[in-house]
């Protein structure tokens, strides 16, 4: 391919090498008709193919082919399923092929910085472990069929406000840390056919024209091979995002941007051979998908439907079942409360917004298997057009719930509190909706809420309930997923891929989001999720990993392969996990890390391995773990790198984030040194804790007469020797060491470390 690709290169004019580089119009690329290049469509889709019709609006968001619309993001992570993930994009790639694209536009693997960012359904994850698995994942699926990805959105898109013009300002451990690493795991282990640069600036300079990102991060430490494409209208400067790594420009720049870079290579200001260099992406690109296209492709609607609700029932986390009320007995009289019941909000709003080829709703779906010993019973509730209060439509769902032995209310955010383009402003359901849970339970005291929402909300009135099952947005068979879970013909099994807070106060980037102006400062660095309430000890609503099930599990006998290893080294861990109740289910397999003793603030603990393992009654099944140099280590910015701290680490594997079952430790020793310069201003006791200086400076304790550990408070004395900066023993020293003494102590110092 390499070879055909130069041989185009050499046969095409400037000008259409700078068109290459730019779409067509919205959604095409641009193609070569006499030397045979074909023009190419990309398309939105995270949780389905979003294709728009010939006579669909210029700004892309309206009047789309029919195709399977799968839960959102913020439900997919929630089943934490690798291989669930990977069928849900072997689906999305067969659809594509159907309808001839060549690009599907996601996933996204942005960090949840914040739970108002509007855009949260379609992102995965607070943590980068865990979205950088299911983005890995998804990619796999699409591009196994012949289709490419765009990973997105490349970086720091943690917000909609002045999503187009916002400075993230994020130190770079913190950038690496979280908000990189969400990426790239992604990159390395799916190799994305492209990624999707975002709109905003990262400490000054706009993603788009980013060569740290774009170039040397992407490429050359990720070794990425494909194109980077823009998000719709990110480009600033088509010319500096060319040099930076940006080889396509979507939408039609109207030949404004070509313009540019022919004039560029004319003057001299850009290269040709950078310029060639992104046709040669391109063309690979688009010989690929030539290669990979598939005459008369067809997909099964009906089998991508059943799918997509298997993958409802695995997203959906059961929060709460007081006195065992799920799953609900198919005897006796159940009101159905909530216009979300028959009118499902299934999905959020803006560019993901996918038409879907059938609409399951939760009425319907429940009756069909509840059979004809349970009496349903409706009520609106509210309306959805409207958040105001409806004192007929309360009236009327008191006097359903009153006739029932069970109310199970449909409630959530309404299309308009949650979309592309913009954030909420608070975490509340609709003042429509919490005066039907109190109005309900003025007459009921079984009440079991099924929510509906693309992110958290606040909760005060949890004690209404017995039940909750966060649906999140459960895609087009939402409804037949709800039905088997309120009836018990499956055991939930998703688990909360963020953390939901009591109030919104208590999240980290609470006095930071989003920012003044155009700066929006990361201050909570990498305390970012569960990684803050950990560490500031603040109890959330629900915990990161928490999510209840219809049997119960027991953890045993838990293993460590080797007791001690150098970084360089893997370590497999492995426990037994058994299904000691009465019904099949599945659980969620969490195994977090935490260094014992680190001079880097660190989190108290941090995911690095999950899985989910299904047991029927009795069974038990062993669960291996494969941990790796980066499951133990932070990133140094001093020396550009991961890096370990040799001590022991903390194995703790657990249920939740707050339900950690067993722990074990295991010592790690580094194999790399980290070199520092000893000078004047060196304490005393980082020499002392430097493993090649420590005898050396045990010396600066007897200038001062004393002998290490004797004395009237030795304690004390050490205490303060430790923070005491070489330069200070000369005043201290009362003429014992002197400025000379301090000049060879310096070479020798530095000689030890260096290792000479």
């Amino acid at each position: 391919m390499k070879n055909k690709v130069q041989d185009l290169i050499s046969q095409m004019t400037l000008e259409e090498k700078a068109g290459l580089c730019s779409g067509l119009d919205f959604w095409h690329t641009k193609g070569i008709e006499r030397l045979g290049i074909p023009a190419l469509m990309l398309t939105d889709g995270p949780h389905g193919m979003r294709k728009q019709k010939e006579s669909a609006d210029h700004l892309g968001l309206h009047n789309s082919v029919p195709a399977t619309c799968f839960p959102s993001a913020a439900g997919m992570a929630s089943s934490w399923d690798r291989d669930l993930i990977g069928r849900v994009g072997q689906a999305l790639g067969a659809e594509c092929q159907a309808e001839n694209v060549a690009v599907l536009l996601g996933p996204g693997t942005n960090i949840k910085r914040s739970p108002l960012n509007g855009r949260n359904f379609e992102y995965f994850s607070e943590d980068p472990y865990l979205a950088s698995e299911m983005g890995a994942n998804h990619i796999k699926g699409v591009q196994s069929q012949g289709v490419g990805t765009s990973l997105k959105h490349f970086a720091a898109n943690n917000q909609e406000h002045r999503r187009m013009s916002t400075d993230a300002v994020i130190d770079e451990r913190t950038l690496r840390e979280i908000y990189l690493a969400s990426f790239e795991g992604a990159v390395k282990n799916s190799q994305p056919w492209s990624v999707m640069c975002s709109y905003n600036r990262v400490n000054g300079e706009y993603a788009s024209e980013s060569e740290y990102l774009l170039t040397r991060i992407l490429r050359d430490e990720w070794g990425f091979e494909g194109f980077v494409v823009s998000d719709w209208g990110a480009v600033n400067e088509r010319v500096k995002a060319l040099q930076a790594g940006l080889e396509l420009e979507m939408p039609s720049n109207e030949g404004l941007g070509d313009a540019k870079i022919v004039a560029a290579v004319k003057s001299g200001d850009l290269s040709e051979e950078t310029l060639n260099l992104a046709v040669e992406r391109m063309l690979t690109f688009i010989l690929k998908t030539v290669e990979n296209r598939k005459e008369n492709a067809v997909f099964n609607a009906d089998d991508h439907h059943q799918l997509a609700r298997e993958v409802a029932r695995e997203s959906m986390v059961l929060l709460r079942n007081e006195e065992g009320i799920l799953p609900l007995s198919k005897e006796g009289t159940i009101a159905i409360i909530g216009e979300f019941a028959k009118k499902p909000r299934y999905q959020g709003g803006g560019s993901s917004h996918v038409n879907p080829t059938k609409l399951d709703d939760a009425f319907t779906e429940i009756k069909a298997i509840a059979g004809e010993s349970v009496e349903l019973l409706y009520a609106q509730g509210y309306e959805l057009d409207s958040n105001n209060i409806n004192a007929d439509l309360l009236q009327e769902a008191r006097e359903t719930a009153a006739k029932a032995d069970t109310a199970v209310l449909f409630l959530g955010l309404p299309d308009s509190y949650e979309s592309e383009g913009y954030d909420r402003v608070h975490l509340s359901l609709p003042e429509s909706h919490i005066a039907l849970i109190e109005a309900v339970a003025e007459v009921q005291s079984n009440i079991v809420v099924v929510l509906s929402n693309g992110s958290p909300v606040e909760m005060p009135w949890l004690h209404h309930t017995k039940g909750i099952l966060e649906a999140y947005l459960g895609g087009q068979a939402f409804g037949g997923a709800i039905a088997d879970l309120l009836l018990g013909e499956v055991s939930p099994s998703g688990k909360l891929a963020e953390t939901f807070p009591k109030k919104l106060s208590d999240n980290p980037s609470f006095l930071n989001f989003p920012g003044e102006g155009d700066k929006v400062e990361y201050k909570e660095g990498v305390f970012v999720g569960y990684r803050y309430y950990d560490k500031k000890e603040i109890e959330p609503l629900f915990p990161f990993g928490f999510g209840l099930s219809y049997t119960e599990f027991q953890y045993s006998d838990l293993r460590i392969s080797k007791s001690s290893i150098k970084d360089t080294e893997n370590v497999q861990v492995s426990v037994t996990i058994q299904n000691i109740g009465n019904c099949p289910g599945k659980e969620i397999v969490q195994l977090y890390v935490s260094d014992v003793e680190s001079r880097m603030i660190r989190p108290l603990q941090e995911l690095k391995g999950f899985q989910k393992v299904e047991l029927q009654p009795g069974e038990q099944k062993e669960v291996t773990f494969e941990l790796n140099k980066r499951s133990f280590a932070y990133y140094n910015v001093n020396i550009g790198d991961w890096h370990v701290e040799s001590g022991s680490f903390m194995i703790d594997i657990g249920s939740s984030s707050r339900d950690i079952r067993l722990v074990a430790s295991i010592d790690v020793e580094s194999t790399t040194l980290i070199e520092t310069i000893v000078h004047r201003n060196t304490t005393v006791g980082d020499l002392l804790e430097n493993p090649l200086t420590k005898e050396k400076a045990k010396k600066y304790i007897n200038i001062f007469g004393f002998e290490e550990g004797t004395g009237d408070n030795p304690e004390m004395f050490i205490a303060m020797m430790k923070y005491l900066p070489l330069r200070a023993l000369i005043g201290f020293g009362q003429g014992k060491y002197t400025e000379e003494n301090l000049a060879a102590d310096l070479l020798e110092l530095n000689a030890l470390v260096a290792g000479k």
